[in-house]
């Protein structure tokens, strides 16, 4: 609970007044969004996500990292193109979520960046693996400012955890863990903040206390249970987990499964954030995995264009419209309480 508390310190810390402005121009145009079946935006996002890359060493099934199975190519984030985003939207931009697909540390120059928009107020997050946490870029985390880590563990046993982790080490996390907590110590740092998080799927759902207990043994500051999201759920899944607090689908008399959120006509997350690819395509969220709904590109136009651009507008006014007839937003579970 302390930690926590610290960790929600610091992010207000970086809640300067021009990014508190924009945060009540955006709240109010969703709202008035909402109520008029009208797009209108004020301000600029709060919130974005940076993918650094789309390599990943882990095949995990549901994952399109993993399973390789992209259309868009795989590449590495240019230095130069996050350094000029970050540059135009840093006195809005409050939250940076420094991954979507892949692995980040795979980038060669992942901490050098950001440690660049850490240096701009930036309030920084990644989520990782943690296989390529060494004792020298564990160090070299606590050093960039990064203000918090997700580090996915999907099982407290070695078999468990490479059912979803094919390919994974059990022991590299935990080692990798070990690094980051002891750096942490040796300079003094309260950042970052350290998440256990684990997917639950059926493989692992007996281990919900053991992880608790692993992360308390290893200092991680808290522990996040994620629900899985299934491509292929309708008809069953043996990842589907039987506890159905942690399930995105619901299991009906016929047998088949049906996801449980009624899908509403608006989208807080196409207000206040968006997802840019490693190669600088601009697409509305994490759902859009292999960027088919393409809303712009950051190697022709500046992003405070095509945040108001033609096809942003059209987006969210077919989302108001009817989001049910968007392919990806039919798996979604955004605005439904179905985490642990």
């Amino acid at each position: 609970m302390r930690s926590s508390i610290t960790d929600g310190l610091n992010l207000l810390s970086k809640l300067t007044l021009r990014r508190a402005v924009n945060v009540v121009q955006v709240t109010g145009s969703y709202l008035l969004s909402k109520v008029t079946k009208q797009p209108r935006f004020w301000g600029s996002p709060i919130s974005i996500s940076f993918e650094p890359t789309t390599s990943c060493n882990l095949r995990c099934p549901e994952c399109p990292s993993g399973l390789r199975s992209f259309t868009r190519p795989t590449g590495m984030l240019p230095a130069d193109l996050f350094k000029q985003t970050i540059d135009e939207l840093h006195q809005q931009l409050w939250y940076l979520i420094f991954y979507f697909q892949g692995e980040p540390y795979l980038h060669p120059r992942f901490l050098e960046l950001v440690g660049y928009a850490a240096g701009k107020g930036i309030y920084t997050a990644t989520s990782t693996n943690a296989h390529y946490l060494t004792d020298d870029n564990a160090r070299q985390t606590v050093e960039s400012g990064l203000d918090r880590i997700i580090i996915s563990i999907d099982g407290t046993t070695q078999d468990v955890y490479q059912a979803y982790r094919v390919g994974g080490r059990l022991d590299k996390v935990l080692e990798g863990t070990r690094n980051l907590v002891n750096w942490k110590k040796k300079l003094k740092s309260k950042k970052p903040f350290i998440i256990f998080q684990f997917l639950v799927v059926r493989p692992n759902e007996h281990q919900l206390e053991d992880v608790k207990t692993l992360a308390k043994e290893l200092e991680v500051d808290d522990v996040w249970f994620k629900t899985a999201q299934i491509y292929d759920y309708a008809q069953g899944s043996p990842l589907i987990p039987t506890i159905d607090y942690y399930s995105r689908y619901q299991h009906q008399p016929n047998g088949t499964y049906t996801i449980k959120n009624k899908l509403l006509n608006h989208c807080w997350k196409m207000w206040h954030s968006c997802v840019i690819t490693w190669d600088g395509l601009v697409v509305p969220c994490c759902f859009d995995k292999d960027a088919e709904h393409r809303l712009g590109d950051l190697k022709t136009q500046p992003f405070k264009q095509l945040w108001r651009g033609t096809p942003y507008r059209q987006f969210r006014k077919s989302l108001l419209k009817s989001r049910g007839e968007i392919d990806m937003c039919r798996n979604c579970t955004q605005g439904t309480k179905v985490w642990g």
